[in-house]
């Protein structure tokens, strides 16, 4: 038997820091922070859950139910926090005997002999690999994930079951997931393709979206916008067969849509990725998603609400966005720049810089306009000095500004000045404000409805007239 060079310590798990793009995966990623302390024995509770899904699992692939499947893919998750203890997980490998690796007594992962394989399910032999990969990516031992999930996707290859497909599908996710960790996210391009392929073969639905996400996710990792709108526009249509995906789906289809200069489209990706979010759970997702609406927002030239900003779990993520929508809304291209090499860390991270270079733009714009509408008329120099410009570039800038109609001016080349057009008085703006609101009260007016008469007042008329008659 092959040992591999692994030893899981049952020592308290250091917190790891992670990107801010790794916080767009779901609630399977937020949930893998761990407690604070592991306790070296063996749960009793946790062994026997982890034993009851495994029944579910081997009675889903028995019946060829792929909903009893979907439910223990559920409740793994649920106790993903207790998966840490290494004698848990080795207590139930050694129980079921999985796959190509189980933990002997000394906590190494060992390989078993090929006769085991054949004699295990082969849906119970993928959850264990599922089981061991999530241990191996909340300790950290991404190189070791790395190994193990290759192994787990030669092992799926020979699977053509529709209950191994919701077990394929978070394969698929911890095996890009570890390679991306380890920084080899490109060396496994060519083997999603492939496996896309496989999957859309034998009409696994939901393989395909999540290996369409991931391959998005390849492409725009290393800003290849290009490849990856090729890949979309060929791909099989999204069909939306699980939530999660499709919002993931809606993300990168809005980054691509953004490097497009369609900001539109891109505003409704994120906008309907954020709102279809799991509001609890993926806290990181929803903050990418807000943070890419809100430039989105700036480059359409519409500032963001402050209640954006201010939602419950994501302030202190959006505030760099926040000081930034403040720096475009007042049009200060000082203040701009300054925030900007504040945070650019957090841009960084984000990878949100190159869109925020083109929001400078944006913020000259803003600033002519508040110039426009304090001067009627004044020299291009001091419009370079308020804006810092260079005198040459201040009036081809202008110049663009006029003739995209962002302000309403002229330029005159022959005396250096910018010429704005005289505002009307503002007797003429009251006059025409309370002109529409006397329209609107009589258009209201008119559009009364008044109620018909009462049948009992009819009635008291006609025994008057009565009683009359017999006087």
């Amino acid at each position: 038997m092959c040992i591999l060079s692994l030893v899981i310590l049952q020592t308290p798990l250091q917190k790891k820091t992670t990107s801010t793009e790794e916080g767009e995966e779901e609630e399977e990623q937020l949930a893998a922070s761990p407690s604070n302390s592991v306790s070296s024995s063996t749960d009793p509770n946790v062994l026997e859950r982890l034993k009851e899904i495994a029944c579910l699992v081997e009675e889903g692939g028995n019946a060829g139910e792929v909903r009893k499947i979907a439910k223990a893919v559920r409740l793994t998750m649920g106790l993903r926090r207790k998966l840490i203890n290494a004698s848990v997980l080795s207590s139930f490998l050694n129980y079921v005997s999985a796959g190509s690796y189980q933990l002997n007594g000394d906590d190494e992962i060992i390989q078993v002999d090929a006769a085991k394989q054949q004699l295990l399910l082969p849906e119970l032999e993928i959850y264990c690999y599922l089981l061991l990969l999530i241990h191996l990516i909340d300790q950290g031992k991404y190189n070791e994930a790395k190994d193990c999930s290759s192994a787990s996707i030669a092992r799926l290859k020979l699977f053509n079951k529709t209950t191994i497909d919701v077990l394929a599908s978070k394969i698929y996710h911890y095996y890009s997931l570890s390679h991306e960790l380890t920084g080899h996210l490109s060396h496994i391009r060519r083997n999603l393709l492939n496996l896309h392929h496989i999957a859309t073969q034998r009409n696994d639905k939901l393989g395909q979206e999540t290996l369409c996400n991931l391959l998005l996710r390849n492409y725009l990792h290393y800003n290849l916008y290009d490849q990856a709108e090729k890949f979309r526009s060929k791909a099989p249509h999204f069909e939306s067969q699980s939530n999660p995906q499709f919002c993931r789906y809606l993300f990168y289809l809005g980054k691509i849509r953004t490097i497009q200069l369609e900001y539109t489209d891109a505003k409704e990706c994120f906008l309907q990725a954020a709102q279809r979010a799991p509001v609890s759970t993926a806290l990181g997702f929803r903050a990418q998603c807000i943070k890419w609406a809100v430039l989105v927002h700036l480059l359409l030239g519409e500032i963001p609400e402050r209640t954006v900003f201010m939602q419950k779990g994501l302030e202190k993520a959006l505030r760099p966005y926040f000081e930034l929508t403040n720096a475009v809304r007042v049009g200060d291209l000082e203040l701009f720049r300054a925030v900007a090499e504040k945070f650019s860390s957090t841009f960084s991270n984000d990878r949100t810089n190159n869109v925020i270079v083109r929001l400078r733009h944006s913020v000259i714009r803003t600033a002519l306009r508040n110039i426009s509408i304090s001067y009627s008329r004044i020299s291009l120099a001091d419009v370079a000095e308020k804006l810092r410009l260079d005198s040459e570039n201040a009036e081809s800038i202008i110049a663009k500004a006029v003739r995209d109609g962002a302000i309403d001016a002229m330029l005159d080349h022959a005396n250096g000045t910018m010429i704005c057009k005289e505002k009307s008085e503002p007797l003429m703006d009251f006059d025409s404000r309370i002109n529409f609101c006397l329209n609107m009260h009589n258009e209201a007016v008119r559009a009364l409805q008044f109620p018909k008469r009462k049948a009992t007042a009819r009635k008291g008329t006609c025994k008057h007239r009565e009683k009359g008659e017999d006087f």
